[in-house]
């Protein structure tokens, strides 16, 4: 029996999981790595860093499983999207630190460009808001920043890459420089109607052509992972939130599913047709297969299971993230405070980077366990505007929506969701949809599932959270989260 790898490259920590043909999970192996952050706002990562741990728990996954690399029929890579790494291509040495997607350096860069009133054609061509959370930007910072580094690029010395390039160049032992689709949509140099880079992007960012990786689809064979012997097909490669979106089979449009991650993400298929978006979310290419590209409206919130890091780490009024749910239990609501996380600035639909994170209605009263609980429905009230602005855009209210990422095992997080959505919330039996929908695109190229309705087939429910709320309180809460929201945005200005 042959099982498919899935390289799950995440902001925090690097992942590695096997699946069998059910899409039942063999082995996990998981490893943080070290989050760089030399100046307030910038958030970085060691590239080394990234493929150290990404090569090291894949080995231990397959010692787990007692599995040899022969008995792997393919690998199936997903990744943290918008993080940017620029290497030497003799050298296959980083120039720089990774630039993470969370890192807001070239915000300043983003309003000048939107001053020469550049905004409108970034987005008609990209689907994207112009916001330092994409890579063109941080490409281009690069380039400007490191010495020499834009005579390199030109004499076809460097190449960029997100994650996904990274991993796929290290595996091949720098053989191939590919990406897929739903990534390279996630650049602000992608044209996602033609699916090409798009010279008109490439000049106004000031990128070389000779930088970039190929785009391909995201169920193909790349090349040979010559890293293990026998080497193994790289055959599947998705940007996380769209791994996730066909791990958690939306592949209808209006389906949608949220992902309780570092940040969070929701994502609702729109077919093959891209939606422009009026409520400020973004528009993306969910996945090419074949000749076929589907396409999805994407709410990006920038933090969200990090806030319990924070709580974990910064205020240490948990010892393991697991612990939050135990401590805002103990208490039956907020007292009254509300937590904005907005340790980066406000994604979707808000968009603004110089917000910063507050807590409002703070009383003497107030305990760890309101702190803790606030931080929970923190992240339901941002789910909540974003899907507000999706069914706006889409024209369509919600049936349910499919959760999945570390956060949906919270189950007093999940009840909130729902009864402030006002649908039922459903988790699915394998919560680790990302890298199972990454397993899915790598089994597909090479016929180890037959086609997207055999995959369909294993989809399966854990539990379904149903609206229990009153009308009146919820209503009485969201006025509450509105005014705290408030007073997070545009902090910094």
């Amino acid at each position: 029996m042959k099982y498919i790898l899935a390289l799950d490259q995440g902001t925090t920590s690097s992942r590695a999981i096997i699946f069998d043909h059910a899409g039942s999970i063999k082995a996990v192996a998981q490893k943080e790595f070290p989050q760089i952050f030399p100046r307030p706002g910038w958030v970085e990562h060691n590239a080394k860093d990234i493929w150290s741990t990404q090569a090291g728990v894949a080995a231990q996954a397959l010692a787990q499983a007692g599995l040899a690399p022969g008995d792997i029929a393919a690998i199936g890579i997903t990744n943290q999207r918008e993080t940017t790494v620029v290497w030497d291509r003799k050298t296959g040495k980083p120039i720089c630190n990774a630039i993470v997607w969370q890192d807001r350096r070239t915000a300043g860069l983003c309003d000048r460009l939107k001053a020469e009133g550049l905004e409108k054609l970034i987005r008609r061509k990209t689907g994207l808001v112009l916001d330092a959370y994409f890579s063109g930007t941080k490409l281009q910072w690069i380039l400007q920043h490191v010495p020499g580094a834009r005579a390199r690029a030109r004499a076809g010395e460097l190449a960029f890459g997100t994650i996904d390039s990274w991993l796929v160049w290290n595996l091949t032992g720098g053989r191939s420089h590919v990406t897929d689709s739903s990534n390279a949509s996630r650049t602000l140099l992608l044209d996602i109607r033609t699916g090409n880079w798009d010279e008109e992007l490439l000049e106004l960012f000031g990128v070389p052509r000779s930088i970039l990786p190929e785009v391909r689809s995201s169920s193909e064979i790349y090349g040979e992972a010559s890293h293990f012997s026998p080497a193994i097909p790289i055959a599947g490669i998705a940007g996380d939130q769209q791994a996730a979106l066909f791990g958690q089979v939306c592949n209808r449009a209006g389906m949608v599913k949220n992902t309780y991650g570092t940040g969070c993400f929701m994502l609702m298929n729109t077919g093959a047709k891209p939606i422009a978006s009026k409520n400020n979310l973004l528009t993306t290419i969910a996945w090419r297969i074949g000749a076929r590209t589907d396409y999805a409206l994407e709410g990006s919130i920038f933090i969200a299971g990090a806030v319990v890091q924070w709580l974990r780490d910064g205020l240490g009024i948990i010892k393991s993230s697991a612990e939050i749910e135990t401590l805002a239990s103990q208490t039956p609501d907020t007292g009254g405070v509300y937590l904005v996380p907005a340790f980066a600035g406000l994604g979707a639909p808000h968009w603004d980077p110089y917000a910063r994170g507050v807590i409002t209605g703070l009383t003497r009263g107030t305990k760890a366990t309101h702190i803790a609980r606030a931080a929970l429905e923190g992240i339901a009230y941002q789910v909540m505007d974003v899907l507000e602005a999706m069914e706006a855009d889409a024209g369509l209210r919600l049936k349910e929506l499919r959760v999945d990422g570390g956060a949906c095992a919270d189950n007093l997080l999940m009840q909130f969701q729902s009864d402030l959505l006002g649908v039922p919330v459903v988790r699915p039996r394998v919560s680790e949809t990302t890298a199972l929908g990454a397993a899915y695109l790598a089994g597909l190229a090479i016929g180890f599932w037959k086609d997207q309705p055999e995959i369909a087939r294993q989809w399966q429910v854990d539990r379904r959270f149903v609206p229990a709320m009153k009308t009146a309180t919820r209503k009485q809460l969201c006025v509450g989260w509105a005014k705290a929201l408030a007073r997070a945005k545009a902090w910094e200005r």
